[in-house]
């Protein structure tokens, strides 16, 4: 038995199928994914997309779960961190979260991944393409291109101080993944991009395809959130896959 705790925000939420499917290929069909997603997600505060409001990472009921459940060899993925620089938190606020985050996995494994930030897609970008961005994604964040890029440097180095120090593995993301979309990968990729930092063998198989399970997958109710305004708590007791696996989502 295997066990992937995967936590991220938007590259994970659009990519978890290929997640859920690779760990299924690399540890066999019952296999459990547990993950803390959602676009936008912060590791630390209440994050807003549209109509929608999720806890913090942090807060997310997935750690009284993994305390709950029997130990089992286990992964951890931690991804996406970039979102609390464009929410305005500082650089040692943000790495503040992730080293709680490392603690808190380091109690279950010592298999952990992390992914660094997508720096030389944000460098190519212009100041007019950084501010459409800006105003689509993150409308109530002010802070320039120029700033942006100086915290995310300094977060990416702060991440690898983290993984040194907590024997994690720091994954560096390939530039060629990021098209026009400079924070996101690319759909075809979404399933090269996974097994890689997965550590998998190449299947193969093209990425981006809807399928049954990757509709199912996007549309699983975590167990908590806001929906224009209305709380909603759903019980996560595993979803089961048909074709293996089962899934837990906060």
């Amino acid at each position: 038995m295997y066990r992937v705790v995967a936590l991220g925000a938007s590259n994970l939420t659009r990519g978890f199928q290929a997640v859920v499917s690779t760990a299924r290929t690399m540890w066999g069909p019952e296999v459990e994914v547990l993950a803390a997603l959602g676009h936008g997600r912060s590791y630390g505060a209440p994050s807003r997309f549209i109509a929608r409001m999720l806890p913090g990472i942090l807060k997310s009921g997935l750690w009284a779960e993994l305390e709950r459940r029997s130990p089992m060899t286990t992964r951890g993925l931690v991804t996406d961190v970039g979102n609390d620089i464009l929410y305005g938190f500082s650089v040692e606020q943000t790495l503040g979260w992730v080293e709680e985050v490392l603690v808190r996995l380091s109690q279950v494994t010592a298999d952990i991944v992390i992914t660094d930030l997508p720096l030389a897609s944000v460098r190519r970008m212009s100041n007019l393409k950084y501010l459409a961005f800006r105003s689509v994604l993150v409308p109530n964040c002010r802070l320039s291109l120029p700033q942006v890029l100086d915290r995310a440097e300094r977060v990416n180095e702060g991440l690898a101080v983290l993984a040194e120090r907590y024997g994690a593995k720091l994954f560096r993301l390939d530039p060629t993944w990021y098209g026009f979309d400079p924070i996101h990968v690319r759909p075809s990729l979404w399933r090269t991009a996974w097994q890689q930092i997965l550590g998998s063998e190449p299947q193969g198989r093209a990425g981006g395809r809807v399928t049954i399970e990757s509709m199912k997958l996007y549309f699983l109710r975590p167990e908590r959130r806001w929906l224009f305004g209305v709380e909603q708590v759903t019980p996560q007791s595993g979803v089961a896959l048909r074709s293996g696996g089962h899934v837990w989502l906060y």
